[in-house]
């Protein structure tokens, strides 16, 4: 990763795969009891909990995968895999089950507070998105690097902030046709991130192949 590209690429992915406009009508709906200041209070605190959680995957995610002798290029491999999974439930327009089961949507419906279980985790910063930023994180040794890959977090966890702050008015505007299209075209964009992640994962694998 050698320019601004890169890292608003990986910006893009990212936000892509955390995906705060598809959780939009599940934020309505789960919220639908709760006054307007709990909202925004389920709100911050999910959107922290999604900063924390990419934060930690950035920092920490490469000693992760050296403790359980995981080569970089086989997490690419895999971590591709399951962007590429998640990137054709989004252009089917249907929930995937990397974000959340059913077993697990039952048992959040009796939970107090669902801001960091299941907003935060997994729906929002699931193992695509950790995935996602443990990959670019690798990508470069340097503080420089690391720092830069933190600010996206940041950003992404920022904007999803605002996005559950204006959930409301947002699903009654877009509609639930409105967001499918939105989400399918998101997924299409995913798709080519996640096959170019493949690729470099490959080529990582079996050098012979360049």
């Amino acid at each position: 990763m050698h320019d601004w590209a890169e890292y608003t690429k990986f910006f893009l992915a990212l936000l892509v795969i955390v995906n705060p406009l598809g959780t939009v009508p599940l934020f309505v709906s789960m919220t639908a009891g709760e006054s307007d200041a709990e909202r925004k209070r389920i709100a911050r605190v999910a959107s922290l909990a999604v900063g924390i959680v990419l934060v930690l995957s950035a920092v920490a995610g490469q000693h992760l995968l050296a403790f359980f002798g995981i080569s970089i290029a086989s997490f690419k491999v895999g971590g591709a895999i399951l962007i590429l999974l998640m990137a054709i439930s989004m252009m089917h327009a249907a929930p995937s089950g990397e974000k959340q089961t059913r077993e697990e949507a039952a048992e959040a419906a009796d939970k107090d507070s669902i801001a960091v279980v299941p907003m935060a985790i997994p729906l929002l910063s699931g193992p695509g998105a950790i995935s996602t930023t443990i990959i670019y994180a690798t990508a470069q040794v340097s503080l420089l690097h690391t720092a830069l890959i933190v600010l996206c977090c940041l950003l992404v966890a920022l904007v999803t902030w605002l996005a559950l702050r204006v959930a409301a008015p947002v699903s009654r505007w877009l509609g639930t046709t409105g967001v499918n299209i939105a989400i399918r075209i998101m997924g299409l964009l995913l798709a080519a991130v996640a096959v170019e992640i493949f690729a470099g994962g490959v080529l990582e694998l079996f050098p012979g192949l360049r």
